[in-house]
């Protein structure tokens, strides 16, 4: 069970860290490179992005990062590692609610809006469009960048509450 409980730990971390690096990559390039294109291609690079992302290479670290958390929360309380259960199960619920639901409430339906756009011939309608779009976008995104950011160090805390034995 200890090996099973590992391995649970490192497939929840892998999966935090790799949803976080994703969200991560948004705030320090993506969109920064998308601003300072011409809006015209910022709004189809975004269009072609946003409907490209749901893949089955995406969805375990979206979709599977609070469940994994959870299972090595159950494992880690198993085991009677109660603090770090509750890093686990902290973390599991941190990002479920502030990344992953936030992004379905939030930065999911701003992009379905984008897809139905049709880029106008006009720079000045385009640079509109996008201005609206992009700001409010990116605020949403720092917010789950920062809260699966945090997941990923309090799931990361319970390693270091984790011990082989209750007696250790």
């Amino acid at each position: 069970m200890l090996v099973i409980t590992i391995c649970a730990m490192g497939v929840a971390l892998l999966l935090n860290a790799g949803i976080f690096g994703f969200f991560y990559a948004w705030v320090c390039s993506t969109m920064w490179g998308l601003d300072a294109a011409d809006p015209r291609v910022a709004i189809e690079a975004m269009q072609a992005m946003n409907a490209s992302v749901r893949n089955m290479t995406f969805a375990p670290a979206f979709f599977g990062t609070p469940f994994a958390l959870w299972l090595a929360a159950a494992l880690l309380w198993r085991s009677q590692n109660i603090a770090s259960a509750r890093c686990f199960a902290v973390a599991g619920l941190t990002y479920f609610a502030l990344g992953m639901l936030l992004t379905m409430g939030i930065n999911v339906p701003m992009n379905e809006a984008l897809a139905l756009v049709q880029v106008p011939a006009s720079i000045e309608e385009a640079r509109v469009i996008w201005e609206d779009y992009s700001g409010t976008w990116q605020m949403w995104n720092q917010v789950r960048t920062f809260t699966s950011g945090l997941a990923f160090a309090i799931a990361l805390a319970g390693v270091f509450f984790f011990r082989t034995s209750p007696e250790a």
